[in-house]
């Protein structure tokens, strides 16, 4: 007889397959969405906790001077030594606001790390014991306030600082409908690399802590704590990540959860977030619930670059990335920075399941066509295989610095690329249109939690991107929405061994000067007499 265990993974996978082909979208119809939005009634994005103890702050991106050449790996930073100044710098820089948009009587945030449609579903918390001027305990992350709010007032058997990720899915849904576990889940990719990123400003490294299952993940965080929360939305967990302040010393300790020892007290009502809401989507909990599991080890920082790095300050790069909205049609992208751009990216591919179809609409010395970047030489022979046959592979001589790129196939595949992208036009007139196909079909029936997995190495490669094209003066768009099973139609996909996740554009982004940006928080001094420190210094 079947493993009962095997079996009731089989029908898990099967269930995250099932609701993968629900959401696609089709040329007769998206995938099941609400008919109407009311943006006068949109949940609210921020999470507070009533009641829960609060610590402020300090504002200090300004005066971190590592280079962007630090977060890609190409320069050394020293260490920034751990505190509540540290912790701070870091959740600016990886979630904190970065800029408040007006238009009109209208306003709204945008911050550090990407979001689907700006609706922000991601939740973060720190979990610290040791850190000075951190209280000990699990904390809830306020990026409206840049504060922290006590969860729990406990201590861990291990002194440490910990960083959890997790989904309030109503907030896409909201918008997106039965898709928005997909965005949500690339969304936490986007935390993953805004995470790394920050860390990498300050010396530090985030890694994933393997082990620790969806359950026992919310238990740490007080998710399940039924009272806490009454009718406000649940969150979903996501994620735990060790940050080793000290890289190469705490080379064991990343590998445990923090392990509660003593008296834990809890604190805090979750608000609600949409009072009255007017759709249900049953299939995002019940896709949530088959595909919980057992977290893996993947890598967040990646392998430095062999193409020079854009010279600029990291911390500046990091606040200004913003979604482009329109791009500029006949813009060209010089060679340097496309090979630059795909340098970096293929550095995070290595060791995933995921490999980039490129379609180079603008680029100088690079022939307008469609191409493939592998995740590495290795998997080329499995990419062909589960595509067209008729298509080129050709060396791109002109460009020996990426050997595993190739050309599959000639020609001007704008007009398509928006077709594909729900006629959205920045596909189109984007110099660089890129498609991140996953292997798929197999690997999620075996280990449903790889769903989650695989969405969000998209969206950390999809960070990476937001990245270095503000770095190199361009501007980056993700692109949730597109057609999957007509991608792979043009591909000539025959099963669903493999299947796109996540679309890119990349261009010379086009400002509307109607809108006006204002600091991120007003009301707060960006060096709030923290000009220097002698006591806790940063880079």
């Amino acid at each position: 007889m079947p493993d009962i265990l095997e079996t009731n993974a089989r029908e898990r996978g099967e269930a995250v397959l099932a609701y993968h082909r629900q959401t696609k979208h089709r040329l007769d119809g998206y995938a099941a969405g609400p008919e109407t939005l009311d943006w006068d009634a949109q949940p609210s994005p921020y999470r507070h906790y009533a009641g829960a103890p609060v610590t402020p702050l300090k504002l200090v991106s300004d005066g971190i001077e590592t280079p962007y050449a630090g977060l890609t790996g190409q320069a050394q930073s020293s260490p920034v030594m751990l505190g509540r100044r540290g912790v701070g710098a870091m959740l600016e820089l990886g979630f904190g606001l970065a800029a408040i948009k007006e238009y009109g009587p209208d306003r709204w945030a945008l911050r550090c790390n990407p979001s689907s449609g700006n609706l922000h579903p991601t939740e973060v918390y720190v979990l610290a014991c040791g850190v000075a001027g951190v209280a000990d305990g699990v904390h809830h992350y306020r990026p409206e306030d840049h504060a922290l709010e006590q969860r729990c007032k406990t201590r861990f058997a291990q002194p440490g600082l910990w960083v959890a990720l997790s989904s309030v899915s109503w907030r896409e849904a909201w918008k997106y409908g039965e898709r928005a576990f997909r965005y949500c889940q690339l969304d936490i990719g986007h935390a993953l690399g805004a995470l790394a990123a920050s860390c990498a400003a300050l010396g530090w490294y985030a890694r994933i802590v393997p082990g620790i299952g969806t359950e026992a993940l919310g238990g740490l965080l007080g998710l399940d704590r039924a009272l806490d929360f009454g009718c406000a939305e649940r969150e979903e967990p996501e994620v735990l990540l060790h940050i080793e302040t000290t890289p190469g010393a705490g080379a064991s300790a990343y590998g445990l959860a923090p392990r509660l020892i003593g008296q834990a007290v809890w604190s805090g009502i979750a608000n609600l977030l949409d009072a009255r809401p007017i759709y249900r989507w049953p299939v995002i909990e019940a896709v949530a619930k088959a595909s919980r599991g057992m977290s893996k080890s993947m890598e967040l920082h990646g392998g430095a670059p062999d193409s020079p790095a854009p010279l600029a300050r990291a911390a500046e790069v990091i606040l200004k990335r913003r979604s482009a909205q329109r791009y500029a049609r006949d813009h060209v992208m010089p060679r340097s920075d496309f090979v630059r751009l795909l340098d970096a990216v293929s550095q995070l591919l290595r060791g995933t399941r995921l490999h980039l179809l490129v379609f180079a609409h603008n680029v100088e010395g690079v022939e307008r066509g469609l191409y493939a970047l592998p995740g590495n030489l290795a998997a080329e022979l499995g990419l062909r295989a589960g595509l067209d046959a008729a298509f080129l592979w050709d060396e791109i001589v002109a460009m020996p610095e990426l050997p595993a790129f190739k050309l599959l196939a000639k020609g001007d595949f704008r007009k398509l690329a928006r077709a594909l992208a729900c006629r959205q036009a920045i596909a189109a007139d984007a110099c660089v249109t890129i498609c991140m196909l996953a292997e798929f079909g197999d690997v999620i029936a075996k280990i449903p939690w790889c769903y989650r997995q695989l969405h969000w190495q998209a969206g950390l490669v999809g960070q990476r991107l937001y990245l270095e094209a503000q770095a190199l003066g361009h501007g980056g768009t993700g692109i949730g929405c597109f057609l999957d099973d007509e991608v792979h139609r043009l591909l000539g996909m025959r099963d669903e061994s493999l299947q796109v996740v996540y679309c890119f554009a990349v261009g010379l982004a086009l400002t509307d000067t109607r809108i006006g940006t204002l600091c991120a928080y007003p009301a707060r001094s960006r060096h709030e007499a923290e000009d220097a420190s002698a006591r806790d210094p940063l880079p």
